[in-house]
């Protein structure tokens, strides 16, 4: 019986485009007749750009799950192609497979990433192997692929396929198509995502289309998706047009409303929609959401927002009767209830006068929206702009549609929103008259230091959410500050603001971002500071990253998470056991490891005898299984002898907690005590509470860290004392420096070993077998203690160009685990100068075979050296970097730059998204 179809077409001839209305199969022999409804176009400029589609028997809209795929070039002579690409992907065991996938529309230049987002009916991840492969069919139709790699949001599992061969029947093995197999190492496990179908209806009446950019957000029991642009290759939104989309959202639950809008405010935007309908491809939930209405400024109620389906409030909007309370400035107005809320809504369309929010005015609005459930309160304000634009707002009424007025909840303000009156706030919330608005209501100050890098301002606006451990603020534009700046967000600056909101408990993250206008919209955020002072607690959230379309990872917005962590360090009872030096940790997870973290405080720490306790709020690393903790051996008598360190970690989760539950028999209650006692019937009932959970990881010690006792290492790394997992080795480190003429270096060497299980952090290469170290021809020979990395991955090594004779040639460095005995080989061969080779201070290197080592030995050196550089490659990223100096006069320098990217596995290397850099003089 026949389930599904792949029909698809190879792009071929001038006007290769296709509509394909449907599919009729009549199977003869058994005499069944399968019908196949497709109704969409093959094209890579109409609809969605797709020349291949996955069709199920009987099919009322299109079925699939989307795999994002990204295929690498190799960044070698020739590596580009013409061919037409196609792709297999296998499931399990191999008894399912994508059919081939024909991969249009990418560049397959030297050197690229070509991203496509591939439809197949199956879910088959995680994927055994891949086959890719061309038709041979271009001049110089041999291609180089250097890897594939498959994300399925099902999943949430991303797999690397490693390649880096030629697909050429000129080269190596003459084969133009390949199996490629996982890396396991490499596998990510992300968020999981559903595929949804999603189409939108324009209704057929006259003007019914728009050109705007429309946006779609989803609500259900368990949460809300992002914000979502509804993207077409095609002209979307036309006249009694359908349009379709493919969308993916994580787990919320039964869906309860959604919210669509577009955001153009002039004529010629606005739209008429007909209706909604989601389908969850994977389950077939189905759920439609009725419109029939306009979302323009010129016609119905002049909204350009829409909430489905629509219940509605009534919303009245007393302005005071004093002199000068009315305003010509753009109010809005959220309404929150137990259920949720409405966000903020524009007050654009009075029902009953003309002018709104004149002296003494009732201005009613209609907001449509689901059912809130319990309306709680209102956050109400203006945008601040305008001559007159101070208000005297008396108070605000809101009633469901329909019903009687006497059923509306009152909300009194009676205070002014102006910059120049009472608090200068231009934004209230509200609460029921009676309730009491001290009881509801905490400020919050937030400080917003722009960078000092070039260009860092902004002319956008800039907004703000807050998340805590009882709920959430609505996202705030911060439109007029406290320290009362004309331009905000100004190089180098801390702008500050003050909001007044229902108190959201300890703030555990923020979202914060802007909305990307002006002709300077790009912004470089180095920090919030957030101050509660009714509660006495500040929280730093660094930041050092741009929010701009056209750097890094072209985000406007990030969500930055912390939580807190105590560290407890008690210095031993033994003579001099005290330091002045500074102190620092890291800490390590199994979700990641924190940045180094100074430990310091006011007073002084780290004296004899004492202990210690600094509370820290950084990002959650999981689990945690190791610290590392060293000084920086400055200072008259640096040396310290730390006996322990505790690590509490702080975070919110759900308890499960028993509650008595008591069952009186209804016998004779005038019974005495103990014979009533006998008849009650206890019962415990299991529940779950979202409460704060305390960790608490002990990590003893007792030890020196000094350069003149013990082992004379002022770096330790230490576990937890039950920890069975995992334990100490130590590793021998061989350091080979070339033999040309000028190859010793005098200045400090620093190296950090990459493991499967972690890192030893930047060590200094100090202790040498000889006493001038990295001299022409030498082998050094350094001890490194640290937690068991597991198998060796890659070593970072570099100099701090310290001395006049600095530039280094490096040969290879070896690393014997004295644990199994097992030594691994980094070949290096290349100069870590700024007058040699590329220039560079800092070398990546990862291992090689053994059986390389002796090969380089044997053969011709050059292609020994070149073989390497193939190896190296593979195991590598290239990431490439301009700096632009400013244009001003003594704006360059001579001094020594280095450069450090951060991103979501580490702070270099092969890591991912880059999130910031750290660029010092």
């Amino acid at each position: 019986m026949l389930k599904k179809i792949t029909i698809g077409h190879n792009n071929r001839g001038s006007s290769a485009g296709w509509f394909l209305d449907k599919v009729v199969i009549d199977d003869m022999g058994n005499k069944e007749l399968y019908e196949f409804p497709v109704y969409n176009w093959f094209a890579l400029d109409e609809g969605d750009g797709k020349i291949q589609r996955d069709v199920l028997v009987g099919a009322t809209q299109p079925m699939g799950i989307v795999y994002n795929v990204q295929v690498m070039t190799g960044n070698v002579r020739g590596a580009g192609t013409n061919s037409k690409i196609h792709m297999v992907m296998h499931g399990a065991k191999g008894i399912k497979n994508s059919g081939k996938v024909f991969l249009e529309g990418g560049a397959f230049e030297r050197g690229l990433i070509d991203i496509f987002n591939v439809e197949i009916c199956e879910l088959m991840s995680p994927l055994s192997r891949v086959t890719i492969g061309h038709d041979n069919g271009a001049v110089g139709a041999g291609w180089y692929c250097e890897k594939v790699v498959i994300y399925c949001p099902f999943t949430g599992i991303e797999q690397t396929f490693p390649c880096g061969m030629w697909l050429d029947e000129d080269e190596g093995d003459g084969l133009i198509e390949r199996e490629l197999y996982e890396m396991v190492s490499l596998r990510q496990k992300k968020q999981m995502k559903y595929p949804w179908s999603l189409w939108i209806w324009t209704s057929d009446v006259k003007g019914a289309g728009t050109d705007a950019q429309v946006f779609l957000q989803i609500y259900g029991e368990k949460g809300k998706s992002d914000e979502m642009k509804l993207e077409n290759n095609s002209d979307s939104f036309e006249q009694g047009q359908v349009d379709k989309f493919m969308i993916e959202m994580p787990d919320i639950g039964r869906l309860l409303k959604l919210r669509i809008w577009h955001e153009k405010r002039h004529p010629f935007a606005g739209w008429h929609l007909g209706k909604v309908t989601l389908l969850k491809t994977l389950t077939m939930e189905k759920y439609s959401f009725e419109c029939g209405r306009w979302l323009d400024i010129n016609e119905d109620d002049n909204e350009i927002v829409r909430e489905l389906p629509a219940t509605g409030y009534r919303v009245t909007i007393c302005t005071g009767n004093v002199s000068g309370s009315g305003t010509d400035a753009t109010v809005f107005l959220n309404v929150i209830g137990d259920l949720g809320e409405t966000g903020d809504r524009l007050m654009i369309m009075s029902k009953n006068n003309v002018n709104k929010f004149e002296k003494g005015n009732h201005d009613e609005f209609l907001i449509e929206s689901v059912s809130l459930g319990q309306v709680r309160r209102v956050r109400v304000g203006h945008d601040g702009r305008g001559g007159g634009c101070g208000w005297y707002l008396d108070k605000v009424m809101v009633r469901e549609e329909g019903q009687p007025e006497s059923m509306a909840i009152e909300f009194p303000c009676y205070r002014w929103l102006d910059r120049n009156e009472d608090d200068g706030q231009i934004v209230r919330e509200l609460v029921p008259a009676g309730d009491g608005l001290r009881l509801f209501n905490v400020s919050y100050q937030i400080a917003i230091k722009t960078g000092s890098v070039n260009g860092a301002s902004s002319d956008s606006k800039v907004f703000v959410k807050l998340y805590g451990e009882k709920g959430d603020t609505s996202k705030v534009i911060l439109a007029v500050s406290d320290n009362d700046l004309r331009n905000y967000f100004e190089t180098g600056r801390t702008d500050i603001f003050t909001f007044e909101t229902s108190d959201i408990g300890k703030i555990n993250r923020l979202l914060i971002g802007h909305t990307n206008e002006g002709l300077r919209a790009g912004w470089f955020l180095d920090s919030v500071q957030i101050s509660v002072p009714v509660h006495g607690k500040q929280y730093m959230f660094p930041s050092h990253r741009w929010l701009c379309k056209d750097e890094a990872d072209g985000k406007v917005e990030v969500e930055i998470h912390l939580i807190n962590y105590e560290v407890t360090v008690v210095t031993g009872d033994v003579r001099a056991g005290g330091t002045n030096a500074k102190v620092f940790c890291q800490i390590y997870g199994y979700e990641g490891k924190t940045e180094v973290l100074p430990l310091k405080s006011r007073s002084n720490s780290f004296e004899r005898d004492t202990t210690d306790i600094f509370k820290i709020e950084a990002q959650d690393v999981g689990k945690i299984y190791k610290i590392r903790i060293y000084h920086n051996g400055k200072g008259i008598g640096d040396g310290w002898f730390l006996e322990t360190v505790d690590i509490k970690r702080l975070t919110m989760a759900m308890v499960q907690v028993e509650v008595k539950k008591e069952e009186t028999s209804k016998k004779d209650k005038k019974k005495d005590k103990k014979k009533k006692k006998k008849e009650e019937e206890e019962e415990v009932e299991i529940i779950e509470e979202l409460q704060e959970v305390v960790e608490t990881f002990i990590f003893p010690c007792n030890r020196w860290l000094a350069r003149d006792e013990e082992d004379r290492e002022i770096v330790v790394e230490l576990l937890t004392e039950d920890n069975d997992d995992l334990e100490m080795n130590s590793y021998e480190i061989h350091v080979f420096t070339g033999t040309m003429w000028g190859a010793g270096t005098d200045a400090n060497v620093y190296i950090n070993i990459y493991g499967e299980t972690g890192d030893t952090g930047e060590r200094h290469l100090k202790k040498s077998n000889n006493l001038n170290k990295f001299e022409k021809g030498q082998e050094d020979v350094f001890d490194i203690s640290a937690v068991d990395l597991g198998t060796l991955k890659k070593l970072r090594i570099r100099h701090d160009n310290s001395q006049a004779s600095a530039g280094w040639f490096l040969d290879r460095v070896e690393i014997v685990d004295n644990k199994d005995d097992t030594t691994y080989f980094f070949p290096c061969k290349r100069w870590l100068a700024v007058d040699e080779d590329d220039r560079q201070l800092a070398r990546e290197l990862v291992p090689v075979d053994e059986a390389f080592m002796k090969k380089g030995d044997d053969d011709d050196e050059d292609d020994s050296e070149a073989t390497l550089g193939l190896e190296q490659k593979a195991m590598s990223t290239t990431y490439t970097v301009r700096i632009k100096t400013g244009d001003k006069k003594y704006g360059g320098t001579d001094a020594n730059v280095f450069m450090i990217l951060y991103g979501t596995k580490d702070d270099t290397g092969s890591f991912g998204k880059i999130l910031r850099l750290h660029l010092h003089k």
